[in-house]
């Protein structure tokens, strides 16, 4: 092992929570969440919220099992190549990476679009790039900086969304019992379908979109490669985590459809000329134009501190595949305080995808979160299925299931309903595509997989490998 290109174990477990929490509250919940109330409905928004967590669940467990078993930067990628395939593993690794150089221009372009509460006449794409900028000089200090800062930017959104949710269950008890506008909790509820707008097909066009919104969660298997120590900050912060950001997720999107008409035109969707987030929506609507304009400041630093993990993450897969040999060599390299710094650089490059954005509008953003959840989807299917073979050759090879740092619960039930809740999603992307003429939108929508399938073929072509017999796993907790 080349001691003098590694990253530095710096990360303690507070740290790790609040970087997992967040590369996960940002853009999908402080934005997003509006797109699927308005294409969903608020019982449908709620119910896609629901099922989506039940799959994510399962996959954090799966990846919680191999981070404790073997923590590693190049996380899900190296367990693709150690446990199915190297061919696997590249390709998981290289689309990981694109997932989270498209996150982060979602977010980026989600920082200028919430800027335009104050500035409406500025070019949206400015303050984006002087996010960019920000991101860019927090993630080239040391780790342990970055994950300081990460803390504390991560707590002002905990902080946030619990006082969001206080002020928005106490506008929802006055109405219900006749003290504020007393049709506006039952009629925003009720609209549509009894609640539901675009039958099966809106529930299913939405699944993407609140897939997105927990994507992050799975920075927990790359930061395992920086933990002081991973065996128990990993379980600990994952146990955790998921529960804390199903219970925001889901009463927050049931106070922003109590309080919010789905079809408010500042909501996000693909016709959206204002976009607003949802939470200064509600500040709004009650009259506190100045706590909407604080709430505004605060949703803006939670989505640049989105950005900045899913940056930190994006930049340590590239790292990792540098180092085994997936990607050029130059990317594996460090600097001396542990910083992958020309991984670094090529993420941030790529970044600029976000200006386009700011010149063709909603619906090329929406586009971008579209691809940005496939990618994810891919990812969170590459984990589900790694974690299988590990499991098996654990078995295979004469391990004890007791002697696992970290046992996924419901083995092999979790990870297999995971996989088929994954794949089930991915190929239901956008019915209302499938069952149109809009085969080019189609297309867009659906670019990652084909990139994903050349991916592997390309690499098993070249490298001639093939999938490892269980009996040939590497189970060494070393590289």
């Amino acid at each position: 092992m080349d001691e003098k290109n590694q990253v530095k174990r710096k990360l303690k477990q507070r740290h790790i929570t609040m970087i997992a929490l967040g590369g996960t509250i940002g853009t999908g919940l402080f934005l997003t969440s509006g797109a699927t109330i308005s294409q969903a409905g608020p019982f449908g928004s709620v119910l896609a919220y629901v099922f989506i967590g039940i799959m994510v669940y399962f996959v954090m467990t799966s990846l919680g099992e191999m981070a404790t078993y073997f923590p590693t930067s190049g996380s899900f990628s190296d367990y693709g190549s150690r446990y199915v395939d190297p061919a696997f593993g590249f390709a998981l690794g290289w689309n990981y990476w694109l997932n989270g150089a498209i996150t982060i221009a979602v977010d980026l372009t989600t920082a200028g679009l919430i800027t335009q509460f104050w500035f409406p006449h500025v070019h949206a794409w400015i303050f984006s790039g002087v996010a960019t900028l920000l991101i860019f000089v927090i993630n080239i200090l040391s780790v342990r900086a970055f994950g300081e800062t990460e803390y504390w930017l991560s707590t002002i959104k905990v902080i946030t969304i619990f006082l969001f949710l206080v002020v928005g269950i106490a506008i929802i008890w006055a109405s219900l019992t006749g003290k504020y506008d007393a049709n506006l909790v039952v009629k925003n509820l009720t609209v549509g379908n009894h609640g539901f707008v675009g039958g099966l097909t809106g529930f299913i066009g939405v699944l993407l979109i609140a897939g997105f919104s927990f994507q992050g969660t799975e920075l927990l298997g790359v930061t395992a490669g920086e933990s002081e120590n991973p065996e128990q900050t990993i379980p600990k912060a994952m146990n955790s985590i998921f529960w804390r950001i199903l219970l925001f997720y889901i009463f927050t999107i049931i106070v922003i459809a109590a309080v919010i008409n789905y079809k408010d035109p500042r909501l996000l969707n693909p016709n959206s000329t204002a976009v607003m987030s949802p939470f200064t929506i509600v500040f709004k609507k009650i009259g506190f134009a100045f706590a909407a304009s604080v709430m505004n400041a605060v949703i803006l630093t939670s989505v640049v501190s989105s950005a900045n993990s899913v940056m930190y993450a994006s930049t340590r897969i590239l790292y990792a595949l540098g180092q085994d040999h997936g990607a050029p060599k130059m990317f594996g390299r460090t600097a001396k305080n542990g910083i992958p710094v020309l991984a670094l650089l090529a993420t941030s490059v790529v970044c600029f995808i976000t200006f386009l954005t700011g010149i063709f509008g909603t619906q090329i953003y929406l586009f971008l979160v579209d691809l940005s959840s496939l990618t994810g989807f891919l990812a969170w299917l590459g984990i589900s299925i790694s974690h299988i073979r590990f499991r098996r050759a654990y078995v295979v090879q004469g391990g004890k299931i007791d002697a696992l740092p970290y046992k996924a619960k419901w083995f092999p039930f979790g990870p297999l309903l995971a996989l088929l809740m994954t794949a089930a999603i991915m190929i239901n992307l956008d019915p209302a595509q499938l069952f149109s003429a809009q085969w080019g939108q189609a297309l867009a929508t659906y670019a990652a997989l084909p990139v994903f399938i050349l991916l592997y073929f390309g690499y098993k072509w070249t490298h001639n490998t093939k999938i490892i017999p269980l009996e040939a796993i590497d189970l060494r907790r070393e590289k």
